[in-house]
């Protein structure tokens, strides 16, 4: 990993914080799965999980209960185990981030809120490199806290372990597809998966392009690219924070990580470090070679500009910086909060916004499954109060006959 500094560093600064989610390349292609899916439905699907999920003939694309279930039957103890603690505490903090209902009235006009959750949900789960049951427990468990009734899981070749996860958590629905073709399936529905109201989860980039695709169709929640991390620290353990970078890299070798310091001396035990650790990862060590930097600021308030420029996905800052960073997915306080706790077990969800979209949004959340919806209500009272100011209004904008049905009711009052 290479240590840049000076204009270098400005200029890979400058780089990352113009970046995106570009999914152009997959587009054409995504455009013709997605057809081909809204056509012909089930055939479709199961001609792509033949050919690129290696779904057996005759293999169904939904997975029943009972294999679900047989999957958490044959998990290790200690599996079982970590799996129910992480789920406990990824709810734990759902129910913490709740909003609630309310109703305020003051001079005949009631005003307030109410909570409604969505009817139903796509969870998209990878199935790829590495199983990710993770990923299903912060999906599919917001979901659950917020109340949704209809959760439906789509998985290309999914691994004991995930199954398992869906039966620990009451899943029914369960299918064996991925890539375009689930992104399709869930939002227009075929002869076997109902279509849903929203699809939740990340994926690669044809995932991405085709919730890109289905947006004005399928409300989704965010178009996630590959993982991110920065590090803003000006003291602490390089192999700490080595193992922090390494540990994003992994994921894949499109992935970002990023060291940004005024230390020069730790700058360089970063770098070296980070180079150790990753020598033995494949796939780490092309993504820190690839896309991987150790920033050198003139001082510390460059080091936190450079960092709210990049919006991260992850980012760890000491203490005393957490009220300064304005963008980040998710934030990581002090050099013994490992992202990598993040990515299971402490709470808070692991699908977060890349390519700079965390300068708009956090990571996925009970909101994304709930109606905050408002309510209002005016007695006689409240309507001679607010009439006149709604019938200046209307005037003012030209349009007679809003102000007309505020005068009616204000006569009658």
């Amino acid at each position: 990993m290479r240590v840049l500094e000076g204009k270098a560093a400005l200029r890979r600064v400058s780089e990352l914080s113009g970046r995106s989610q570009k999914t152009s390349t997959e587009d054409a292609r995504v455009q013709t799965i997605v057809q081909d899916v809204r056509r012909n439905g089930d055939s479709a699907l199961r001609k792509y999980a033949g050919s690129w999920d290696a779904l057996p003939n005759g293999k169904c694309l939904y997975v029943a209960p009972e294999e679900m279930q047989a999957a958490w039957n044959k998990l290790p103890v200690d599996a079982r185990a970590a799996l129910r603690k992480a789920a406990a505490r990824i709810r734990q903090f759902c129910r913490w981030q709740m909003p609630r209902e309310w109703r305020r009235t003051n001079h005949g006009i009631s005003l307030g809120q109410i909570i409604r959750p969505l009817h139903s949900v796509g969870c998209y789960v990878p199935g790829g490199r590495y199983p990710l049951p993770s990923t299903l427990l912060m999906t599919v468990i917001p979901a659950q806290v917020a109340g949704v009734r209809e959760i439906r899981i789509v998985s290309p070749n999914p691994q004991p372990a995930t199954l398992a996860a869906a039966a620990m958590l009451g899943v029914r629905e369960f299918y064996r597809i991925g890539g375009a073709q689930a992104v399709a399936a869930l939002a227009y529905g075929t002869e076997s998966v109902p279509h849903v109201q929203k699809i939740v989860g990340p994926g690669n980039s044809f995932v991405t392009a085709a919730k890109k695709l289905v947006a004005f169709d399928c409300s989704t929640d965010m178009l996630a690219g590959p993982t991110e991390t920065v590090i803003l620290l000006e003291s602490g353990n390089p192999v700490f924070i080595a193992s922090d970078l390494v540990a994003q890299s992994e994921h894949d070798s499109e992935a970002l990580s990023v060291f940004i310091t005024a230390s020069r001396d730790l700058a360089v035990a970063v770098a070296k470090e980070t180079s150790r650790l990753s020598a033995t990862n494949a796939t780490a060590r092309a993504a820190c070679n690839k896309n991987g930097s150790v920033l050198l600021a003139p001082c510390h308030e460059q080091a936190i500009d450079w960092a709210n420029g990049i919006a991260p996905e992850h980012i760890t800052v000491a203490s005393q910086d957490l009220d300064v960073i304005q963008s980040a997915g998710s934030i990581f306080v002090g050099e013994y909060s490992s992202q990598a706790a993040g990515d299971y077990a402490s709470g808070p969800n692991h699908v977060l916004p890349t390519g700079g979209y965390a300068r708009t949004r956090g990571g996925l959340s009970v909101f994304d499954f709930l109606k905050v919806i408002t309510v209002q209500e005016l007695s006689a009272r409240g309507t001679k109060r607010l009439g006149p100011t709604v019938v200046q209004l209307a005037e003012l904008e030209g349009l007679h006959g809003h102000a007309r049905s505020m005068r009616l009711r204000c006569s009658h009052a």
